[in-house]
């Protein structure tokens, strides 16, 4: 857990707190059309509970940093590579911005790809 001490006391921000808040960022940014889970076990865990983290992995190291595991459904004709640098470029701004502590890493997985727009 992220840990940060005041003269009041102590903040924790678990996980899943930080995973909510890189969810939203992450259907917000350009060519993404969902979130994936990253194993079929996990992801029909999540269906059946509509988990609001689905497709978002958090992780803190030993020194309370900040790991984020992100895995897209990425629109058919639009730049990979761009769609990748945007949604690590608008969680690291969302997270950062809400936490105020700089994460330490962002990787975006590319988990598929929707052709059509559901016709």
């Amino acid at each position: 857990m992220s840990k940060e001490k005041t003269t009041l006391g102590k903040i924790h921000v678990s996980p899943n707190a930080v995973a909510t808040i890189a969810y939203h960022a992450t259907l917000r940014s350009y060519g993404v059309v969902g979130l994936a889970s990253k194993n079929l076990a996990s992801g029909l865990a999540q269906t059946i509970t509509k988990d609001p983290t689905r497709g978002v992995s958090v992780h803190y190291d030993e020194n309370d940093q900040i790991d984020i595991d992100i895995y897209v459904i990425v629109q058919h004709g639009t730049r990979i590579a761009s769609v990748a640098t945007s949604v690590a470029n608008t969680v690291r701004f969302n997270v950062e911005k809400a936490l105020g502590v700089a994460v330490n890493s962002i990787d975006v997985h590319v988990a598929g790809l929707r052709v059509g727009d559901g016709q």
